[in-house]
């Protein structure tokens, strides 16, 4: 079997991994309750929101 030599291997810390578990499991959730609109109505919803200076909403 022959190494890639060009890949890169990025560490990731295990606080980093539970912290993105974490927030993919609390995207569920409130997607399961509030499910997503429309792609175009979520990028207008994120747009107003970054125009009122407000994080709310960006998990991700």
């Amino acid at each position: 079997m022959e190494a890639d030599m060009g890949q890169v291997i990025q560490f990731v810390s295990k606080s980093e991994r539970e912290r993105i578990r974490l927030i993919q499991e609390a995207r569920a959730i409130y997607d399961s309750i509030f499910p997503p609109a429309d792609a175009s109505e979520r990028q207008d919803a994120a747009t107003i929101s970054r125009a009122a200076g407000s994080d709310v909403g960006n998990l991700a």
